[in-house]
């Protein structure tokens, strides 16, 4: 008696070619994209609500899938899951960025419009001061922080895109960017909430 053929499940396949990427198979690449692109995009149009903004988180997921798939451990799930966490936390990344954009458009031109009863002039002077004493404490920090608080803060950019940009892992960013947010508050004499 024949044994039943042994079913092989989609979930199977796509892991099994995600592992084959993760091997430096270039051609094995296609056909995770195909399989795993339209999750990446779903879910990332879910959170954005914008197909473009999407398509570009989807790209940068691939990307990522591509250049992290040995980081891919089918014992912790499945290739759609890792690929769906993966755009989520990369769109609720643009979803901050894109909104911390309109918030400093808006205030720059609340600043440039006026507001009546505003002595514009005053504000004018503070800021400047105020700008000259935080200069003067970035300066003070280490230049390692001092990287990474003026690509987050000057530049705009999220934690995850000021890792890739400096080249540098993730938990080490947050503990720069935070040390270097206590010394400047310590330099400005801000005091603790």
């Amino acid at each position: 008696m024949a044994s039943p053929p042994v079913r092989t499940s989609s979930r199977d396949t796509v892991d099994a070619m995600l592992a084959a990427c993760a091997g430096g198979d270039p051609a094995s690449f296609t056909p995770v994209y195909d399989a795993l692109g339209p999750v990446a995009y779903g879910t990332s149009l879910g959170v954005l609500r914008d197909p473009d903004h999407a398509a570009e988180v989807t790209q940068e997921v691939m990307v990522e899938v591509w250049q992290t798939a040995a980081r891919f451990d089918p014992a912790r799930g499945s290739a759609r899951t890792w690929v769906a966490t993966l755009a989520r936390r990369r769109a609720v990344d643009r979803v901050r960025s894109e909104q911390a954009r309109r918030e400093r458009d808006q205030r720059d031109t609340d600043l440039r419009v006026g507001e009546p009863g505003r002595d514009v002039v005053a504000e004018d002077v503070e800021r400047r001061l105020e700008g000259s004493a935080v200069r003067r404490c970035i300066e003070g920090l280490t230049p390692t922080q001092r990287e990474a608080v003026v690509v987050a803060y000057y530049g705009g950019f999220t934690y995850r895109e000021v890792a890739e940009r400096l080249d540098a892992a993730l938990p080490t960013v947050k503990s720069r960017i935070r040390d270097g947010l206590n010394r400047l508050r310590d330099c400005l004499g801000v005091r603790r909430g």
